[in-house]
């Protein structure tokens, strides 16, 4: 089934703009997303064809399902209880079957893991991208060699740098563990290169030091310890670096850092506005779509907020969602069998006893 197919059936009983558009802070550049409400056909929605969502290539187009739309309103998901309280000046297509779907059915405390642990997660990922753009990482992958460190009188050296002072080569070590001395081995040396040692590591990609088999009586020039922790995260970080390179929205970057501000500015922006959202339907239960506070917000998407200081207020904002969290008086969460039986209620008028929809 496609969007056409919905349209062509008269399938839609909700199509609303959504996204930035209905929050009044899109730019110039912002798409137009939109997103609603359907419901099958009776043969295949009783029959194995169910079909819970119709969405077009990129999903700026998105419809869900009648019983998918209620099922997310029963979890307060902010974006379909969004969709149910869009304004009127957004709104494209209603039924009037929609006007017996009341949010105040729905609204109960768990917005507060739905609105506000969303924008929890923008706030790490905020953080995180910070982190990257303030700490790149080489292309070049280091070797466990920058991780090794080399016994040298009351301190240590790292052993690519020993190496390169005392013109030894990795190949001819054999390293030694030592008991009750985690990662720490003793370091011998083969000046004339004949006794075979394994060396430090065979290929670059190496994760483990190498162990040689020396006589007892040959005895160790030095220690060395292979810091295994670090290089461990030190290859997560590096993997998570370049795959975020890799699948990064290039002009949402360059935007990000001609801003000189080292966060993603849009995201920070809807991390309030969920915060905000998420106080206002704990405090007031009421969900307001357009945003009162446009300038502000906007503001932030410019990036004209220091990070630090948004990091704090976003702290802020997430304690007062637990105050009103605790102070709430809605429901821990929706009536369930309230919402079943409005489902059971609203197909029973779609489909009634015809024989297709109506």
């Amino acid at each position: 089934m496609t969007i056409a197919d919905l349209k062509k059936d008269n399938l839609i009983l909700l199509e609303c703009i959504s996204g930035s558009k209905a929050y009044g802070l899109e730019i110039a550049t912002s798409d137009t997303d939109i997103r609603g409400v359907f419901y099958l056909p009776r043969d295949q929605f009783y029959g194995l064809n169910y079909i819970p969502q119709v969405a077009d290539a990129t999903n700026d187009t998105v419809y869900y399902e009648l019983g998918r739309f209620i099922e997310l309103l029963g979890k307060n998901n902010p974006n379909i209880l969004e969709l149910l309280a869009t304004p009127a000046d957004k709104t494209l297509v209603r039924h009037p079957i929609m006007d017996e779907i009341k949010p105040e059915l729905f609204l109960s405390k768990k917005c507060k893991d739905a609105f506000g642990g969303y924008a929890f997660t923008q706030v790490k990922k905020a953080t995180g991208l910070n982190k990257k753009i303030m700490n790149p990482m080489g292309k070049r992958k280091k070797s466990i060699l920058e991780f090794c460190y080399v016994l040298r009188a009351q301190g240590s050296i790292v052993l690519s740098k020993w190496l390169e002072e005392t013109g030894r080569q990795q190949e001819n070590i054999g390293l030694v563990s030592i008991p009750h001395f985690r990662d720490t081995f003793g370091l011998y040396y083969d000046e004339l290169g004949t006794k075979k040692y394994a060396g430090v590591m065979k290929k670059e990609a190496a994760s483990m030091v190498l162990l040689s088999s020396i006589p007892k009586q040959e005895a160790p020039i030095s220690h060395l310890h292979f810091n295994q922790d670090g290089y461990t995260k030190y290859c997560k970080d590096y993997k998570e670096y370049w795959n975020w390179v890799e699948k990064r929205n290039e002009a949402r970057y360059q935007n990000t850092i001609d801003s000189g501000k080292n966060y993603d500015a849009k995201n920070m922006m809807h991390t309030f506005r969920l915060l905000d959202m998420a106080i206002e339907i704990l405090r007031d239960g009421k969900i307001r779509v357009e945003r009162p506070n446009r300038e502000e917000l906007l503001s932030i998407r410019r990036g004209e907020r220091p990070y630090d200081d948004l990091l704090r207020e976003a702290e802020e904002k997430m304690r007062m969602v637990e105050q009103v969290y605790e102070d709430s008086s809605l429901p821990p969460q929706p009536n369930m069998n309230e919402v079943n039986a409005l489902l059971v209620n609203l197909r029973e008028q779609l489909y009634g006893g015809s024989s297709g929809p109506v």
